[in-house]
């Protein structure tokens, strides 16, 4: 199942959050320790804002057939526009 050396963690939790999460492992037929680690897992595995950020960037520039500077407003123009009617 593992590859490679496993780390024990101990985590410590109010009661109230324990008995909810046991029974929570019981629901998905499993134990508390290998729901932690699907948590665990899946919280390492998530994007990070950056990535994110840089993932959304560049679907956006995928999307930009053509450009040119050429065509923005020049400054008087662009002062000119009312943003909020």
């Amino acid at each position: 199942m593992y590859s490679g050396t496993v780390k024990n963690v101990t985590v410590s939790l109010p009661d109230e959050v324990y008995r909810r999460a046991r029974v929570k492992a019981a629901e998905r037929d499993t134990s508390l320790s290998a729901l932690v680690r699907d948590f665990l897992v899946g919280l390492a595995d998530e994007e990070g804002e950056f990535e994110r950020r840089k993932r959304l960037q560049d679907e956006v520039l995928r999307t930009v057939k053509q450009f040119r500077a050429g065509d923005r407003l020049d400054r008087a123009n662009a002062h000119e526009r009312r943003a909020v009617r």
